[in-house]
């Protein structure tokens, strides 16, 4: 059997954090070890805001893959309405919890196709080798091991989450992003509250969902 369970891969742009705006390959995995991605299940999961569909391998592109052929698809669909200079592919490595499966094996077919590799985290495990840009979203309550890379976006806001330890952690730059579902709005100016407050966290916003982008 293939190595990698992919839920969906396709191209878009990103929407979140330092990189937002950014053409990219999205390729999602499945599974997460913070949630099972069950409705019926969120109520006693570690994390009870996930917005992500990671359930399976029914998505576009999604299925059972080797290194070679998951890298070989990425490189498709990179290659899809490609116009102007050439500059180099970038792929997000997400989930679902990606670091469950992401291995040197994928890491190495990916850069060896050209690929700047970036992958998206909670934290709770430590990120695989030959990641280009680390993102971790840190979840309250959980045991945050991977506590450097380029990015720290935190959902905001998060009952239990202690900020003033984590601006410790190493890390180019400290995002907040408003928790998205039933309470956005209130979420929005919390965050920008916080960000007035704490100048050294900058706002992020989902733009994917302003633009209608998935």
């Amino acid at each position: 059997m293939a190595g990698y369970a992919v839920n969906e891969m396709f191209l878009t742009l990103q929407g979140e954090g330092i990189q937002a705006g950014r053409r990219a390959v999205f390729i999602r995995f499945t599974g997460c070890n913070l949630w099972s991605g069950r409705e019926r299940d969120r109520a006693d999961a570690a994390c009870r805001f996930c917005d992500t569909d990671f359930v399976g391998t029914d998505g576009d592109n999604g299925g059972r893959y080797d290194a070679g052929a998951l890298v070989d698809r990425a490189v498709e669909l990179w290659r899809e309405g490609l116009e102007g200079a050439a500059t180099r592919p970038f792929a997000v490595l997400t989930g679902g919890e990606p670091s469950l499966q992401v291995d040197a094996a994928l890491t190495d077919a990916l850069h060896a196709a050209g690929f700047e590799i970036a992958m998206e985290t909670n934290g709770t495990l430590p990120a695989p080798p030959g990641i280009d840009w680390i993102c971790v979203s840190p979840k309250a309550g959980t045991d945050i091991v991977q506590r450097s890379g380029n990015e720290l976006k935190l959902v905001w806001p998060q009952p239990g989450v202690d900020y003033r330890a984590m601006e410790e952690w190493q890390f180019g730059h400290f995002l907040i992003q408003p928790m998205d579902g039933l309470s956005a709005a209130d979420a929005r100016q919390a965050a920008i509250r916080f960000v007035l407050g704490h100048p050294r966290w900058r706002l992020s916003v989902q733009t994917h969902k302003v633009i209608g982008l998935r």
